[in-house]
């Protein structure tokens, strides 16, 4: 949601100046713009899939010079940068044309996937010669400034708060853009908030308490900041603008701003289209050698273009996330306390940047006194998630309360009703069944529909997943068989532990070590309160976790009552 959209990327790839391919890391073509179609005589078709090397190094022979010397096979391997002053690279003509090229690894995931290589044409003159520093200048800027678009979008991409994403592209853009860097975001109608400024090292802290609400937007202001937050034309400032009276207060603190950081030219432009301002980026140089000029007003806009998107998405799934995680807070019931038994729930959102999915829990009494513990998990995580878990709770209580049968016939039915009355595609759920006189013993019967094992902890420390009574997941209609029950004795003091699949899948790991991992956990804390037990049991968690958790405890009373 993150990502700059493919009509920015086509007119970045199309324009440059220079050519550019793309390699796989095999050193195959991948991508040609058509500055080195024109370059290399060459069209886009005849090149794709051809090797870099055996098509541009061919000699007058058409032979093709050994692989092991060449720089640019060798940086590939590598995963490093290379470059070359001068080379020679063969047209489609047959001819020979010299070129200065510099190649730079594409890296993802910390793996080398490829290689882009930038490459123009100098002559054997002396003038040319003369004249390649300032090419190769040029060339490197141009390469700088695509490597720092695709820098900012892998760091929009990641799930993180509004402020730390913007913080983190405010550190990308000092040094290598601009000497200062502040942004403003739009907060509510007619207010501004300045949540960061970024100057360079050993920079004046004081400057960054500025993040904090700013004055209202003035209605009329000849000021950039104004005016782009007004959805103007974002704007260059020189000297001359930079020393203009303010004339309203938000106009004040960013001459305030601008002086502060010793601006000597600056770039304001809106974050977003024009039809939905999010808010303004603000870039300060202080050298006066080095004003901002139009080519870099024009990568400001795209950037400030492609961050405002970014955060109309972040808000959007916000507000969606919000919506969803409180139908789930407010659909997860009240625990009854039935006779001597103790009950104690725990419910965990997914972190910040993570999809709410469809975890519940649940328990009530039943017409025969038993009393229904239910878990169970909603194929998906966002709105229609959560949506359908709302569907599945209140349907499983209505026919676990009409049905006085075994916990494998109520799911059953349950199945058959899901693609009825419910928009649920697949889900996984427990449903069981604890049984017993006020003075003991309790006995547990359940079913499974494809989700983790229940585990059982006795009061001395033994833990053990209850296998058996495993059924499909529903929704799958594969199976016209009845679903398998299972029961077992509930000892004295024990304390059964339901749970959904966030408590056991570690990022990183297999699932059978975050099994062994939750029952020795659970096993060292057998004794422990059951408030206190839920609690150690959720602190296991890694702060990796994406997912939601819900988890439902029972413990048995140790005698008679």
């Amino acid at each position: 949601m993150w990502a700059a959209e493919p009509e920015f990327w086509r007119e970045v790839f199309d324009h440059l100046g220079a050519g550019l391919a793309v390699v796989d890391s095999t050193g195959r073509i991948a991508a040609v713009n058509p500055a080195a179609e024109e370059l290399l005589g060459r069209t886009a078709a005849a090149m794709l899939g051809r090797d870099f090397h055996d098509l541009l190094h061919q000699g007058a022979d058409g032979a093709t010079p050994h692989r092991a010397p060449c720089r640019l096979l060798t940086a590939l391997t590598h995963g490093t940068a290379a470059h070359a002053e001068t080379d020679s690279f063969t047209r489609g003509d047959g001819r020979p044309v010299r070129v200065t090229w510099s190649g730079t690894p594409v890296i993802k995931d910390g793996a080398v996937v490829g290689m882009t290589v930038l490459f123009a044409d100098i002559t054997a003159t002396e003038a040319a010669h003369a004249d390649r520093a300032a090419h190769m200048i040029a060339l490197e800027n141009r390469t700088g400034r695509l490597a720092l678009v695709a820098e900012i979008n892998a760091v929009l991409a990641q799930p993180l708060d509004t402020e730390v994403a913007l913080s983190r592209l405010a550190r990308l853009l000092v040094p290598r853009l601009a000497d200062w860097a502040a942004v403003d975001l739009c907060v509510e109608s007619g207010q501004v908030r300045r949540v960061t400024v970024t100057g360079p090292e050993g920079r004046n802290f004081a400057q960054e308490a500025l993040r904090c609400p700013l004055p209202p937007l003035a209605a009329h202001s000849r000021s950039s900041l104004v005016r782009v937050l007004h959805g103007g034309e974002p704007a260059v400032l020189g000297p001359q603008e930079i020393a203009a009276p303010p004339d309203s207060s938000l106009a004040a603190v960013q001459a305030a701003f601008l002086q502060a950081t010793g601006a000597v030219s600056a770039v304001v432009v809106p974050l977003g289209a024009a039809r939905q301002i999010t808010g303004a980026l603000t870039l300060v140089r202080t050298d006066p050698s080095r004003p901002f000029d139009t080519a870099e007003l024009a990568l400001a806009r795209d950037i400030g273009r492609q961050v405002g998107l970014a955060i109309d998405n972040a808000r959007a799934f916000g507000r969606q996330r919000e919506i969803a995680e409180a139908m789930q807070r407010n659909l997860l019931a009240r625990l009854p306390q039935p006779g001597p038994l103790r009950l104690s729930a725990r419910y965990q959102p997914a972190p910040a940047g993570s999809q709410v999915g469809g975890d519940w829990y649940d328990a009530f009494p039943l017409r025969d006194g038993a009393t229904a513990l239910v878990i169970g998990d909603v194929v998906g995580h966002d709105l229609n998630a959560a949506a359908g878990m709302a569907q599945l709770h209140g349907t499983l209580r209505s026919l676990a309360w009409d049905r006085t049968g075994p916990p494998s016939a109520i799911i059953d039915r349950l199945d058959e009703a899901i693609p009825r009355i419910t928009d649920v595609s697949m889900a996984t759920a427990i449903l069981a069944r604890v049984e017993g006189p006020e003075d003991g013993p309790w006995r547990l019967h359940w079913t499974n529909a494809g989700h983790p094992p229940p585990l059982l902890v006795t009061r001395d420390g033994r833990a053990e997943y209850l296998d058996r009574g495993r059924g499909l997941l529903l929704g799958t209609g594969l199976s016209s068989d009845a679903r398998p029950d299972a029961a077992t004795p509930l000892p004295p003091g024990s304390t059964l532990l339901l749970y959904t699949d966030g408590l056991i899948e570690v990022p990183g790991t297999d699932l059978d070590t975050g099994l062994e991992d939750l029952r020795r956990h659970a096993a060292a804390f057998a004794r422990h309160p059951l408030e206190d037990f839920c609690d150690q049991i959720l602190k296991r968690v890694p702060v990796s976790n994406t997912d939601d958790i819900a988890l439902l405890a029972l413990r048995i009373p140790r005698s008679a009552s």
